[in-house]
């Protein structure tokens, strides 16, 4: 152990040593650039490329084209996308707005391996949930992970609200950001205060279901040299959900404040605070009478399978953040981030058994409930810089994280009446949930140094990055008076290289590994002994070409990868323990297409094919689909009579899906393809008087399909539980900007 915690430090200091500094990662003074817009040193480095390199053309406009071909998400600094080794999609802030987002499941269907809206369309609003490349992924704020429960119901959720930007980085990405799923990560970046003298936008929208919505943001400077800035932001929204007797509410306000904004030193606090005193409900409908048909029919999409006064579902979040970024000269930078995040649900549901009792219209319904409170810590700091060794330059960055959780739950868990789904009675009697059947405490720590080199000759790109990760976790849990521990280290590394032609083209390869720690309890000799499971770990072979046209932010990317995940944990029958044989592999290709080929005219494209195994049993990997494919396009009239109007809509077609093992065998979702319209007005053209005043309006599932989401079944349990997709949804807006 000792002697890779020197090989680890050792290897870069040599690249230090023998350098010689060319010039430093400069830290943009827009607050929305500090984590997307486009840095000088990225301009430096690519000032040996020819006149028609992305980062030359797209230094006019920060917040739209430039933001769409550049990246911070695979590198952890701001890189050009034609330059970067891994495939990564970006949906701006504008994009978000002309589509109508209200939820990161809806700002990410447009891009390619995703498998979005795993609890259906219109129901399952309390979580973030979605597959990338055939996995659950993590998300990541401002560059810090959110952390979710042991459990998954303190689980803090981001308004979109919040959002500048989303990034979806696809494949293992443990070497920069420690415990990952294999298949990527979902990184966010807030708004932050700009370098602008005052500013802000009021937006109201009203919509179907109820919808009602108020977003304000507002900024300016604090001081009248500008260097201290401020910023914020926050919505009252709610909306019934497309079930009878559900609905949600939020009120979420983000204040933040930048210090020094014009100095070689920038202190950014962000605090957040988020109530959902409702969320929707987490339940779906039999198997049996929505994919495959009852004795009585279907199930409307409208289907309910709770009660109305037992079911509470009460969310408070609340944070805080400081982004610090330093420029000691014009060699070398250093940037650090924290987050505290406190999360705290109170969560009570009856929900469908997934079968029915002996009379095929008396559905078999449980009780849950579930107090959990979560504190959690997380930081990052990176040194970065540019050294020469030779013809060879290095954008070298070394960086130490640590992040720790104390989680508490207390569950319970009773029968419920069971629910005529003809006459469905939503007011019945609930049983006493009794004395709890779990009642546990958590106390995990993760520490991970890393070391990143960017190593540029001409106009090849090689990248290298190491990383070290310690993990600790503690539990004990009350009831059954146990406890567990887990201690795994694991190293993780990723290599990549991409040669950049000068008439735009730029192939590329690169292999990356990943690790998740797991709970549970494995056994190598039949039951005779016993220790907690190691983690599961991946690994990524991708190879790609990507082509930006010059002098346009138009890029185009096609990849091939490989996934193999190991040590997944495979149930012994009902014996309560595990063995790590499993493995999981996912094949695929994707393409995808942004383009603003035109100042007035946005579009975006996105084909992915897919097949996720699961070696445990043969089949596909549940709820794991076999691809997707979209088309969204956007046209502003530029002039004439209708100038400042835009119109546009797009499609989003995803390929059959593997539900598991029903009674009757398995499961398969079928194929679905919906369309999704927009349009918008600049009301300024009709008058001088309405300066800044516009309207908008957008409809998901246009033409009101019927279809399937997702489903899971368990035939071993006789289980069997699906999703309806979301109805159409229809909301206008109307927006005043100064």
């Amino acid at each position: 152990m000792h002697r890779n915690k020197v090989i680890f430090c050792a290897l870069p200091l040599t690249f230090f040593i023998s350098g010689k500094v060319l010039a430093a990662t400069r830290t943009p003074t827009s607050g929305q650039s500090q984590q997307v817009g486009a840095t000088a040193a990225k301009q430096g480095k690519a000032a040996n490329k020819a006149p028609t390199s992305a980062v030359h053309v797209e230094g006019v406009e920060v917040r739209a084209r430039r933001a769409s071909t550049m990246a911070s998400s695979a590198t952890k600094s701001n890189t050009p996308l034609i330059e970067t080794a891994q495939s990564v999609t970006v949906i701006t802030r504008d994009e978000m707005d002309v589509r109508g987002v209200l939820s990161l499941n809806q700002a990410i269907r447009y891009a390619a391996g995703i498998t979005s809206d795993l609890r259906g369309g219109g129901v399952g609003t309390r979580y973030d949930q979605f597959m990338l490349r055939g996995f659950t992924v993590p998300t990541f704020l401002d560059g810090l992970k959110v952390q979710d429960s042991p459990t998954g119901y303190a689980t803090p959720q981001t308004d979109t609200s919040r959002l500048d930007r989303v990034e979806v980085l696809k494949g293992p990405a443990s070497a920069l950001y420690g415990q990952s799923s294999p298949g990527g990560l979902v990184a966010l970046s807030s708004k932050l205060p700009i370098d602008k003298q005052f500013y802000g936008d009021i937006t109201t929208t009203g919509g179907s279901f109820d919808l009602y919505r108020v977003d304000a943001d507002v900024g300016g400077y604090a001081t009248k040299d500008g260097s201290v800035q401020y910023r914020l932001y926050g919505t009252v929204n709610g909306q019934h959900s497309q079930l009878a007797r559900t609905g949600s509410r939020r009120f979420s306000i983000s204040p933040a404040f930048t210090f020094g904004a014009k100095g070689p030193t920038t202190l950014t606090l962000l605090g957040n605070y988020q109530y959902d005193p409702e969320n929707g409900t987490y339940g779906g409908v039999p198997l049996v009478g929505s994919l495959k048909r009852a004795s009585y029919g279907y199930l409307p999409r409208n289907f309910y399978d709770g009660d109305v006064p037992f079911e509470k579902f009460n969310r408070r979040q609340g944070g805080i953040t400081y982004i610090l970024n330093h420029k000691f000269n014009e060699d070398w930078s250093f940037s650090t981030r924290g987050r505290y995040d406190d999360v705290k649900t109170i969560y009570r549901s009856v929900y469908d058994n997934g079968y029915y009792d002996s009379d095929p219209t008396m559905l078999s319904r449980s009780a849950f409930g579930t107090n959990e409170h979560t504190h959690n810590l997380a930081f990052d700091s990176q040194f970065k810089g540019h050294v020469r060794t030779g013809p060879v330059t290095h954008d070298m960055m070394f960086g130490f994280d640590y992040m720790q959780q104390i989680a508490t739950e207390t569950g319970y868990y009773a029968s419920a009446p069971s629910l005529n789904v003809l006459h469905p009675d939503y007011h019945m009697t609930m049983p006493d949930m009794g004395s709890p059947y779990i009642n546990y405490r958590t106390d995990s720590h993760q520490i991970g140094m890393y070391a990143q080199d960017e190593l540029r000759w001409k106009n090849l790109i090689v990248t290298g990055s190491l990383r070290n990760d310690w993990y600790r976790s503690h539990q004990i849990e009350s009831v059954s008076h146990s406890s567990s521990n887990e201690s795994p280290r694991q190293i993780t590394w990723r290599a990549s290289g991409l040669y950049h032609f000068d008439l735009g083209l730029a192939p590329y390869i690169s292999y990356s590994t990943s690790f998740q720690p797991q709970s549970g309890i494995v056994s190598n000799n039949g039951g005779q002994s016993f220790r907690q499971a190691d983690p599961s770990l991946g690994k990524q072979l991708e190879g790609g070409v990507k082509y930006q046209f010059p002098g346009t932010s138009v890029l185009l990317t096609a990849a091939g990868f490989h996934i193999e995940q190991t040590n997944v944990l495979v149930a012994v029958g009902n014996l309560g323990y595990n063995v790590q044989s499993g493995k999981v592999h996912s094949d695929g290709f994707e393409f995808e297409a942004h383009a603003q080929p035109y100042k007035n005219l946005m579009i975006t494209a996105a084909v992915s094919v897919q097949k996720v195994k699961d070696d445990s049993t043969g089949k596909p990997l549940m709820q794991s689909g076999k691809g997707n494919a979209s088309l969204f396009a956007y046209y502003t009239m530029p002039k004439g009579v209708m100038k400042g109007f835009g119109f546009g809509g797009g499609l989003r077609y995803s390929a059959p899906s593997y539900g598991g093992q029903a009674s009757y065998g398995s499961v398969h979702v079928p194929q679905y393809t919906v369309f999704d319209g927009s349009i918008g007005y600049d009301l300024s053209n009709l008058s001088p008087s309405l300066r800044g005043w516009s309207v908008a309006a957008s409809v998901r599932n246009l033409f009101d399909k019927k279809y399937i989401g997702n489903c899971m079944a368990y035939a071993s349990y006789g289980q069997e539980w699906c999703y309806y997709g979301e109805r159409r949804n229809a909301q206008g807006s109307i927006g005043f900007k100064w």
